[in-house]
């Protein structure tokens, strides 16, 4: 069992200041030069290890407005066990990332007093892989919720100081800020295409296990968590979906089971789960999960998200799409075309386009 060996010497679990701080600077320059998602988390964890240690994790991002996790990022011992896990995870309520509103940060052995049994993901899995404690960290601003990091410790004791809660919290808002660049930096222009893609369908037992696929799902998985080597891809994207209508049906979650996740060169994929057939039971009825080109007002519902925009920014967007120029805008909106024209310098500077053909470009995807 690898060590803790935090920063420092002092007492088990506690962390330098000095060497928080200086970490956060660090933390704050990764966030400001590193654009790419994968990237960007990777470069990170391995600055959080510097000065709280773990031996696993999983770091998802998620769709801003349901909270559904896609293309995820992890180290876990039990991944032969990943459907298992996922479904645990969207099932449990001690710590759930949608529930973190106070704070940014929960730690497993601080809520449950001490009992991480009263956790099901800890009582039915983690337990017996071993790990003592799990520290919890949700990225929401006001534009939605851009991911959550869990981070695994295990040996005994395996407990997190309330001190390293306290760094991992400090490191939230710029960590954010980052991802959601990170998804804005996505909305690229696309080159020329014909009809759109998909849908594809995989379906999935009520435990997560893959009965079926559609021809085409394989490819669209390759590129959703690109496999390592010749490796059959690991649907981990769709049964986060599929894991999120079990979550509402057992009314832990009311978001929606569904997740907006881009693909590669602006391509922005849904995915959607559903129960399909009527033959057997509802909770015994087999799962659907269908990917397929993200629609435009999703897409632009999403863009909006993803740079900041402000209200008045957000409906002048929704005016552009539909192709109304400035003196009607000024008319629906109610506005002079002179404040028309400094919403749309604003809106330029934000997402670095420098023109609406451009801009509208970006954010539908044509």
């Amino acid at each position: 069992m690898r060590e803790h060996a935090l920063v420092g010497t002092y007492s088990p679990g506690m962390i330098r200041s000095a060497a928080s701080g200086r970490s956060r600077e660090r933390i704050v320059r990764i966030c400001d030069s590193v654009g790419d998602a994968r990237a960007l988390r990777l470069q990170l964890l391995g600055e959080i290890r510097q000065v709280v240690s773990f031996d696993a994790y999983a770091w998802l991002l998620t769709d801003p407005e349901t909270s559904v996790g896609s293309a995820p990022l992890a180290d876990v011992p039990c991944l032969e066990e990943l459907p298992r896990l996922i479904r645990l995870k969207y099932l449990t309520e001690v710590n759930r990332w949608t529930t973190l509103r106070s704070a940014p940060v929960a730690l497993l052995q601080e809520a449950t007093g001490g009992d991480p049994s009263r956790s099901l993901l800890w009582r039915e899995l983690l337990g017996r892989c071993g790990i003592g404690d799990v520290a919890s960290l949700v990225f929401r601003d006001r534009f939605g919720c851009w991911g959550f990091l869990d981070l695994w410790r295990s040996g005994t004791p395996a407990r997190f100081h309330p001190a390293e809660a306290a760094y991992l919290a400090g490191i939230a808002d710029p960590v954010t800020l980052a991802l959601r660049r990170s998804q804005a930096n996505a909305f690229v222009a696309r080159p020329s295409r014909g009809a759109r893609l998909g849908p594809v369908v995989l379906l999935l037992s009520p435990g997560l296990e893959v009965r079926g696929q559609t021809p085409e799902t394989q490819e669209y998985l390759r590129m959703l968590v690109p496999p390592a080597g010749d490796r059959p891809p690991i649907p981990a994207s769709a049964y986060n979906v599929a894991a999120q209508l079990l979550a509402v049906e057992a009314s832990v979650d009311r978001n929606l089971p569904s997740a907006r996740v881009h693909l590669l060169d602006g391509l922005w994929v849904t995915l959607r789960a559903a129960r399909i057939g009527d033959d057997e039971p509802g909770e015994e009825r087999a799962i659907a999960v269908t990917i397929e080109e993200t629609s435009p007002p999703e897409r632009v519902a999403l863009f909006v998200r993803a740079f900041g925009f402000s209200a008045r920014e957000t409906e002048l967007l929704g005016h552009l799409v539909s192709g109304t120029d400035t003196r009607e805008l000024a008319r629906r909106m109610f506005l002079s075309e002179h404040t028309v024209q400094d919403h749309l310098k604003s809106i330029f500077a934000k997402t670095s386009a420098r023109n609406r053909r451009t801009l509208l470009s970006r954010a539908l995807g044509t």
